[in-house]
């Protein structure tokens, strides 16, 4: 979940406060964004997919990120960290700044119930603005559902992933990824774990 302060600050304000600060925020035009705690489902996923896209892209000249490293889109002027970021080739830095990367590949957001709406909707069109992205890729913790954007030429197209079975293959790193591996040791309860046995 993300809270905004309702306060105006500069990009330099917002980075010394976050060099100092024992949670991370998001910068978004002026305001801070405080971003709760993470459910172990959402934890478990994160590592998992950014452990399987590490060991698939070990002889490819790309790197995989998790959520302590930043992303600054400049035509947003907005600070996030996503749940994994791929970046393939040179690392693009922000100038001065050795955390703070611009050019990811690929991102991928794992959904809760308090982000869902902002990762489909404003996140991404904010992720939209940046000329290096070609695949977005938003994992549902609650059952096994991925949304898989990838960029055409002049659009986005959208490819839905569902059931344990299936895998989503990312055209920019050329990988294919098992939603058993995605989801590995993830304990669902309710009617997302009665289905999934079904």
């Amino acid at each position: 979940m993300i809270e905004s302060t309702k306060k105006f600050v500069t990009p330099e304000e917002y980075l010394l406060r976050e060099a100092q600060a024992e949670y991370k925020s998001e910068y978004r035009e002026g305001e801070i964004f405080a971003m709760t705690g993470a459910s172990i489902n959402h934890n478990q996923i994160i590592f998992n997919t950014a452990k399987v896209l590490d060991r698939l892209l070990e002889r490819k000249p790309c790197r995989v990120f998790s959520s302590d490293v930043r992303l600054y889109i400049d035509k947003r002027r907005l600070y996030t960290y996503p749940d994994v970021m791929i970046v393939c080739g040179k690392i693009e830095l922000v100038p001065g700044r050795d955390d703070t990367l611009t050019n990811p590949r690929v991102i991928v957001e794992v959904w809760s119930d308090s982000t869902q709406e902002y990762d489909r909707g404003k996140k991404f069109a904010m992720y939209r603005d940046i000329p290096s992205l070609q695949d977005y890729v938003m994992i549902d913790q609650t059952r096994p559902y991925i949304e898989y954007f990838r960029r055409e030429k002049q659009s986005w197209a959208l490819e839905t992933i569902e059931g344990m079975d299936a895998v989503v293959t990312l055209r920019a790193l050329e990988a294919g990824i098992p939603l058993t591996a995605i989801y590995e040791k993830v304990e669902w309860s309710g009617e997302a774990a009665f289905q999934d046995k079904n």
